[in-house]
């Protein structure tokens, strides 16, 4: 239960922000927006581990360890989703979300009733790789959380070994198949849309 709510709270919350920063980027007339975008390229670059010791500290600085909260919040932001948001919304034809604006649609209502319906082979590829990426994440569950009740699966699949002293391997083994095989049936459901979500916008013009 807490890997299903931690994999589908942090996916869609990706998904929704990672489509509201690329529509700002692309659509909006946002002052530096080209230095925004450099920024997120930037944070690409930036392993994950390198910013576990800030985001540790300023979750128990807030009182978030052993909460929910302390494991969703900062892996929020995907700079992954909004270069390929981003990426897809500048080959989306200009002409039908002109002819909505002209219909008095507003950024929201251009948003999700144009550019998300237009974009969904992208938004199934964001929300499958975040999915994978959440319910397999272990080290950061790992480290702000200690009680049982709230650790994820992976983390419970340490404590699983720790507890039968690494010798009941067919226990183990077969909660490892458990653990993996919701998310492989995802992906596998999903596979089509995730190739084609990741090459809409490799060319554009």
């Amino acid at each position: 239960v807490n890997t299903v709510i931690y994999a589908v709270i942090t996916s869609g919350l990706k998904v929704v922000l990672g489509l509201c920063c690329a529509y700002a980027l692309v659509f909006l007339d946002v002052p530096f927006r080209r230095t925004v975008f450099v920024v997120v390229l930037a944070a690409l670059m930036i392993p994950p581990q390198i910013t576990i010791i800030p985001n540790y500290t300023f979750v128990a600085s807030l009182g978030w360890l052993n909460t929910y909260q302390g494991i969703l919040v900062p892996g929020l932001a995907s700079a992954f989703g909004t270069f390929l948001f981003r990426q897809r919304f500048l080959s989306l034809p200009t002409s039908v979300l002109e002819a909505a604006q002209l219909d008095g649609a507003g950024h929201w209502r251009r948003l999700w009733r144009f550019v998300v319906p237009m974009s969904l082979p992208t938004v199934a590829a964001v929300g499958l790789v975040a999915v994978v990426t959440e319910w397999n994440d272990y080290l950061w569950p790992f480290l702000v959380v200690d009680d049982p009740r709230k650790m994820t699966l992976p983390v419970g699949l340490t404590l699983l070994q720790n507890v039968d002293g690494m010798t009941n391997w067919g226990v183990l083994l077969a909660a490892t198949t458990v653990v993996t095989l919701p998310v492989l049936a995802v992906f596998l459901v999903l596979q089509r849309r995730l190739v084609a979500g990741l090459t809409a916008g490799a060319v554009t013009g």
